[in-house]
């Protein structure tokens, strides 16, 4: 049993360690709960699955860099957080430690005083960083928050009693973000954003109660801790298991023909274990890892906790992840193929992963040499399914992450995408409201080449971008032209409702097909058909040339020839196209232009 002495005055890297643990449990432990207050009532609210990745980003950073030194803690944390920042809320999250980082930056530890003027200036850096600031938001809660601990610090030199009046003077502005933001009262909830970053703040109230009464950490903590303490034993994010890879993996490429590679595509990728699809039942490492045997070599499969990290040279990644899912749910998925690697390597052309490329220029790509052979620009775009990727990459788009509704790719795999383009100037088509900010942080890590982010908030507006790129034209120009592009287009989504509600005088119940126009609910219907007629309606209602649609995974072809037949026979000057999108959750994504 180990006894922790007590802190009540001062906290050190240790301790701040501790703190960001227990407050990125708190968050992943009501990760459902921060979800289901997204205001629109769709099945991808993801507010809180995006905070709860991207605080977990930082925390492997952490482990992977422990300090007991505040300020070097709170940078590893500030650059986890960076580069795992998914959605608005995400990247919110990691300005307000960035800002924390660089306050505590040169202090070994920090009394309350400091403490308060780090989450002040987390704030003003958060603030920073989103152009047109909403009040109602994780932003508020934060700024109300961090106003009263400034205010405290100067009555108490007690952390844990500072940090208890700080989270209850956020959760009493979380409870006020209703009256400030109209579409919050309207649907009856708090702001998620703001929510999720209490149950983080709860956490640090928690471990600071426990530093400060020397409460004992039992046996699994104590080992835990010891793991965090040496980064050369945790195994899922260490040097070590780095290393481990690569030994695992060193084939003598020099003696080896590029078809004799057996497993072509090496596979990576995180699997946080699910107490449901797991049925009761204890996840057994041993198991798990002769089940994978069977796909491939080079394997290494390591667990912590709730997290398994796979390592596997595979010939059939997709039957891989398809196994490692009846487990749980994937992440940080990588997969590259090993026979362009090895062609690279005998032509002596070895390029870097890109997880050795994240944040820096590619080996050799700042040379004048490397980046005469550029293009003069590149595409980068958001995609959700097959079919739409498919229709982007034929339009040009060089590198296309999946993401978009379900799924809101991170700022390091935003930063990845743009080092495997190969061009002057990279444009980076977002395509969903929720991922811009992540795209705009992205820039500022990219120095070897101009990268311009285009906010399309559609599908239809990153099509529309991309149609009217002209290649002869300045990036400036295109970047006016894409802009105008994605003005003229009217975009349409049709899904499912998740709950019963009201929102801009349209009743909603759960299990209603509800169509959304440019972000808008507009008709809520128990019948899909029905609901497609009256969107189109509302992306017609100033008239159109063209109405694409793009099929998703779940939509019935039947139902899809009435809907265009409906069109045909409604609005005879229009044309209509059909293309298969493969977006799940979405029956229609829908543009008329």
């Amino acid at each position: 049993m180990v006894f922790l002495s007590k802190r009540l005055n001062v906290i050190n890297g240790n301790d701040f360690i501790r703190m960001v643990e227990k407050g990125a449990q708190q968050l992943r432990d009501n990760v459902d709960k921060v979800n289901a207050l997204n205001v629109f009532p769709v099945p991808d609210g993801d507010t809180g699955t995006n905070m709860n990745l991207t605080l977990t980003s930082g925390v492997e950073e952490l482990r992977r860099r422990p300090s007991g030194h505040i300020g070097k803690a709170a940078d590893a944390l500030a650059k986890g957080l960076l580069m795992g920042a998914r959605g608005n809320s995400g990247v919110i999250l990691s300005q307000l430690f960035r800002g924390f980082s660089k306050s505590v930056s040169e202090s070994e530890t920090i009394d309350a005083e400091g403490f308060a003027a780090a989450l002040q200036n987390g704030v003003d850096m958060a603030y920073k960083a989103v152009v047109k600031p909403v009040e109602g938001t994780i932003l508020t809660v934060s700024r109300e928050a961090a106003k009263h601990a400034v205010q405290q610090a100067k009555r108490t030199a007690d952390l844990t009693e500072l940090m208890k009046d700080v989270w209850k003077k956020g959760n009493e502005a979380l409870s006020r973000t209703p009256d400030m933001l109209p579409v919050l009262k309207q649907v009856g909830v708090v702001d998620a954003g703001g929510q999720g970053l209490m149950y983080i703040y709860e956490g640090f109230v928690q471990a600071l109660q426990q530093l400060s009464s020397g409460t004992p950490i039992n046996d699994s903590d104590a080992a835990e801790r010891a793991r965090v303490a040496d980064d050369s034993i945790h195994p899922v994010t260490s040097d070590a298991f780095k290393h481990a890879v690569h030994e695992a993996s060193m084939k003598p490429q020099a003696h080896l023909a590029t078809e004799d590679i057996e497993f072509g595509y090496c596979t990576e990728f995180m699997v946080r274990l699910n107490e449901q699809k797991l049925a009761g039942a204890a996840f057994d490492e041993n198991v798990f890892r002769r089940q994978l045997s069977d796909f491939g070599d080079s394997l290494l499969v390591v667990a912590d906790d709730d997290l398994v990290k796979v390592h596997i040279h595979a010939e059939y990644p997709g039957s891989v992840m398809n196994l490692a899912m009846k487990y749980g749910d994937l992440s940080r998925i990588k997969i590259e193929n090993m026979r362009d690697q090895h062609t690279h390597i005998l032509h002596g052309d070895d390029h870097p992963s890109p997880a050795d490329a994240v944040g820096k220029p590619e080996a050799n790509a700042g040379s004048a040499d490397a980046q005469s052979h550029w293009k003069r620009y590149g595409f980068v775009s958001v995609s959700a399914g097959q079919g739409i990727s498919n229709i982007m990459s034929s339009l040009g788009v060089n590198r296309v992450l999946q993401g978009g509704q379900t799924m809101n790719p991170s700022t390091e795999d935003i930063v990845k995408a743009i080092h495997e383009v190969d061009a002057q100037t990279v444009f980076v088509l977002p395509n969903n409201s929720n991922i811009i900010l992540a795209a705009q942080q992205a820039v500022e890590l990219v120095e070897e080449k101009q990268v311009v982010v285009i906010p399309t908030k559609t599908i239809p507006q990153g099509i529309a971008a991309v149609l009217a790129f002209r290649e002869n034209a300045a990036s400036d120009e295109n970047a006016d032209l894409m802009q105008q592009a994605i003005q003229q287009v009217q975009s349409g989504l049709v899904t499912y409702a998740v709950r019963d509600t009201q929102i801009d005088e349209v009743d909603i119940k759960q299990g209603d097909y509800i169509g959304i126009h440019n972000n808008k609910i507009v008709t809520s219907d128990s019948d899909l058909l029905a609901s497609c007629k009256k969107l189109v309606d509302s992306l017609l209602s100033e008239g159109a040339e063209i109405v694409t649609l793009y099929t998703g995974e779940e939509a019935d072809e039947a139902r899809t020839g009435e809907l265009v037949q409906y069109l045909e026979t409604s609005y005879t000057d229009v044309e209509v196209e059909v293309h298969e999108g493969g977006q799940p959750l979405y029956y229609y994504i829908i543009s008329a232009e």
